[in-house]
């Protein structure tokens, strides 16, 4: 029997490419159950992040909102509050109408008590606070050595220093608590189930259950479990009778650390994580909600990550928050009733510096002048590679036949660039003080 609101599931990679999953890439492993997920549903294929970097990425999915409203930049460091609690979050905006809400993998934005998943909204919530690399055993950034690895459950630590043979269980762990989430609260009432796996994030580790079994090294065994940890999600949803009544939606906070090589994703587009092109901020993106959401299509329809909480909120006939937003309500794009997004434009930064925008339909894409990390070199096995500084002047991209980012029309395109351009100077007037930028 049909619930009257959905319950409502986020499976949210950390650094994930791309082109990691069918249907999305060719890879030279499997990946069933994202195939499955897709059969079910819609495939997203320019979907966005709008800053590539873990928290900043995190707190737009959980408030809605840009990280020029909420402050929150690049990747925090341990112990740090983090999120202002003044930014409601979709765990919050959900609770508050009704559904009961677990988080189960890594938090990483607010690692304080009035921060932290428990005073956020979750009723349950395990895991870490921070990403896997924080920790004594980084192979090149010693600031972390000072900083255990906890892990936590319901707002008590429960391992205070996590071994490289525990971080092993680190997706295993989340499905399990994901699943117990499930069959615990199937019922009348809706729940919100998010899972922000840890993996890709270098150090990548996979259960023993998953080791050597891609025959594509450490990396495609590493896919391999988050693919299973989806299709364990998707299996006990069916056997507690709730897979219909779910809506499901599967992706990544941005594209791959290219430095990593062998140890990283990949992705078509250009460059990686920790830049404003496509390969940092394009994650691919795969919802599914039977008899809502259509089945087995794919479409190149433009929305972003600030968009997801005011949807859900919809959908879950919940209040939005009171303190502002920068997201919108996206359903008829998601069910592909429309393909006019409601944005004018999407803005891009990387950290502090604010880079560039898209224009809401995905067409045009404007960088202002700025630097960035490319890749000089590509390390292996764990051991990262190289950056060098990169310069990108003033440059108009057309995302429909050039999604690459090769060739630059500022000049063929005035029109466009002014346009963008004024759209741009504007966002950055209003959110990025002299002190931010």
């Amino acid at each position: 029997m049909s619930k009257e609101r959905p319950n409502i599931v986020v499976m949210f990679l950390d650094d994930s490419g791309w082109g990691d999953f069918r249907p999305f890439g060719n890879t030279n492993y499997p990946t069933p159950n994202v195939e499955r997920l897709a059969e079910r549903g819609v495939c997203f294929n320019q979907f966005y992040v709008n800053q590539a970097v873990c928290s900043a990425s995190r707190a737009s999915l959980l408030t809605g909102c840009y990280p020029g409203r909420c402050r929150i930049y690049g990747a925090l460091a341990p112990r740090l509050r983090g999120l202002d609690p003044g930014f409601s979050t979709i765990g919050e905006v959900l609770q508050s109408a009704g559904y009961t809400t677990g988080c189960f993998g890594k938090w990483h934005v607010g690692d304080q008590p009035d921060t932290r998943p428990p005073a956020r909204g979750f009723d349950e919530s395990a895991g870490l606070m921070y990403s896997n690399d924080m920790w004594k055993h980084h192979p090149n950034m010693r600031q972390f050595d000072d900083y255990e690895l906890q892990y936590w459950h319901n707002g008590e630590i429960v391992i205070n220093d996590v071994s490289p043979e525990q971080q092993r269980m680190l997706t295993t762990w989340s499905t399990e608590y994901a699943e117990e989430f499930i069959r615990n609260y199937s019922g009348d009432n809706p729940f919100f189930l998010y899972v922000p796996h840890s993996m890709p994030h270098v150090p990548i580790y996979c259960s023993d259950k998953f080791e050597g079994k891609s025959g594509a090294g450490l990396y495609g065994d590493v896919m391999m479990e988050i693919d299973w940890s989806l299709g364990r999600v998707m299996d006990t949803l069916e056997q507690e009778g709730e897979l219909e009544n779910t809506l499901i939606m599967f992706t990544s906070d941005n594209g791959p650390w290219l430095a990593y090589g062998n140890h990283a994703g990949y992705t078509p587009f250009r460059e990686g994580k920790s830049t404003s092109f496509d390969g940092g901020t394009r994650s691919a993106c795969v919802m599914s909600y039977p008899g809502h959401i259509p089945e087995g299509e794919s479409t190149d329809t433009t929305f972003a990550i600030v968009d997801i909480l005011p949807t859900f909120a919809r959908l879950a006939q919940a209040e939005l928050p009171s303190n502002p937003i920068d997201g919108m309500d996206v359903w008829d794009l998601i069910t592909l009733r429309s393909t006019d997004n409601p944005h004018e434009y999407y803005p891009f930064s990387t950290g502090r510096n604010f880079e560039g925008v898209i224009s809401g339909d995905g067409k045009w894409k404007l960088h202002l002048p700025h630097s960035y990390k490319k890749l000089a070199e590509a390390g292996q096995d764990g051991k990262p590679g190289r950056y060098e500084d990169g310069y990108i002047e003033l440059s108009l991209f057309d995302m429909e036949n050039d999604p690459y980012e090769t060739t630059n029309l500022v000049d063929q395109y005035p029109e466009v660039v002014n346009h963008l351009k004024a759209l741009a100077e504007e966002h950055q007037r209003r959110w990025w003080s002299p002190s931010d930028s």
